[in-house]
């Protein structure tokens, strides 16, 4: 390995462990991050179900986050099976690597390493994902505690710790689930190192921008935000004295 490629996995490394505490903190440059957004959605939809004894909904809702966790786990083995794979063709794989151009050709001995980072990479995303998975297991669980309207009424502190304790393991759950998503995304910038360390650098910026866009700047971040409600709406108050216009319309018909 050459001075650049140390240089360009420090950065990596670095960006990586940056990233990570830049979405630990409350904000960015004033910005809610949308992650800290979606927790606070998480706690207004486990105690909107303090409010229903229907729990259908949020049954489906739970096991949707473990289907979604369950997918992602069974990516990450495949991806590090493919990366065992990769080291047994290592000669194949080698030599169209050293025919092409822009291409710093390090030898058998870096390329099987590179190979080892990227399954290491899967490897660690795949136990984010498990123990999310296992999480959202124990979610489930705890959230058939949480008490009936009625039961609610009679003991609202109760009821409110048992919501608490659904909401808190939902938010490490959903934690441990980006940051398996987070190693993913970042294995495609890793995959720049293979051409040459200023590629791998380069990659990992860009990646790093993008997801940093997405959390701090994206359309998907003011969705889910608390702003006025549009001046344009759609919908109006139903008064229960008047009889609906449907009505008429028939009889007027007839």
């Amino acid at each position: 390995m050459t001075t650049a490629d140390y240089i360009a996995l420090a950065f990596f490394a670095c960006v990586w462990m940056g990233y990570s505490r830049l979405l630990h903190g409350r904000t960015f440059f004033g910005r809610t991050s949308l992650t800290h957004a979606m927790t606070e959605r998480r706690r207004e939809w486990i105690y909107n179900s303090l409010r229903r004894d229907l729990k259908m909904i949020d049954t489906q809702i739970m096991a949707g986050l473990q289907n979604g966790t369950a997918f992602f786990a069974s990516t990450s083995i495949f991806a590090i099976g493919s990366c065992f794979a990769l080291l047994g063709a290592t000669e194949k794989v080698d030599a169209v690597f050293a025919d092409l151009p822009f291409v710093f050709h390090g030898g058998h001995a870096v390329f099987e390493m590179k190979v080892g980072g990227l399954a290491a990479l899967f490897g660690y995303a795949f136990f984010k994902f498990g123990w999310s998975y296992r999480l959202f297991n124990y979610c489930t669980i705890l959230f058939g505690s949480i008490p009936m309207m009625r039961d609610t009424e009679r003991d609202v502190i109760a009821a409110e710790r048992a919501a608490e304790r659904v909401i808190r393991m939902n938010v490490i759950a959903g934690s441990n689930f980006n940051e398996g998503l987070r190693a993913i995304f970042l294995s495609i910038g890793y995959l720049g190192w293979f051409i040459n360390p200023y590629v791998f650098m380069l990659t990992t910026a860009i990646v790093i921008v993008v997801l940093t866009r997405r959390q701090f700047f994206s359309q998907a971040r003011l969705a889910i935000m608390d702003t006025g409600p549009p001046s344009n709406l759609h919908l109006s108050a139903i008064r229960r004295d008047m009889p609906s216009s449907g009505g008429n319309d028939l009889s007027e018909g007839l």
